[in-house]
């Protein structure tokens, strides 16, 4: 299964006043996470957005475990947990210095059309990223038999 990894550095502007990683900084995280997954299957996002596809958020679920602090270093691991040929759904974990699992999530979206909105088939309209999208997907499928 491919699974990429993205280091971040926890910057001082990242923290609340209890010293700790902002929860909605990890979002953030997972988008860097998504776009070096992609990058790592030879794809990116701003090559779909010059062709006038957007690919939106439509679900994210997340589950806090442990804090990052300033001066550490995440590591965010994501992958493809599920794909049907219309939307995916992204893997993460997010991980201390230490191998902990700070943070368990998922986001879910679909290709649209720029100008309205209107879903677009990634089977269809990119024949190369469904297929890596179903290689993805099996090596999850085979992982959790």
């Amino acid at each position: 299964m491919l699974v990429s990894k993205k280091e971040v550095d926890v910057r001082y502007s990242e923290t609340d006043q209890m010293g700790v990683v902002y929860h909605a900084n990890y979002l953030v995280w997972m988008e860097l996470g998504r776009t070096k997954f992609i990058s790592d299957l030879g794809f990116n996002y701003a090559a779909m957005e010059r062709d006038g596809i957007l690919s939106p958020v439509i679900d994210i679920n997340v589950s806090y475990k442990k804090p990052l602090h300033y001066g550490e270093t995440a590591i965010v691991q994501t992958w493809v947990e599920q794909y049907d040929g219309l939307r995916v759904v992204y893997g993460y974990e997010i991980l201390t210095p230490s191998g902990d699992i700070a943070l368990t999530g998922t986001s879910s979206h679909v290709c649209v059309k720029k100008e309205n909105f209107k879903p677009i088939s990634i089977r269809r309209q990119y024949p190369e990223w469904h297929e890596a999208y179903e290689k993805a997907k099996k090596s999850v499928d085979e992982t959790s038999m």
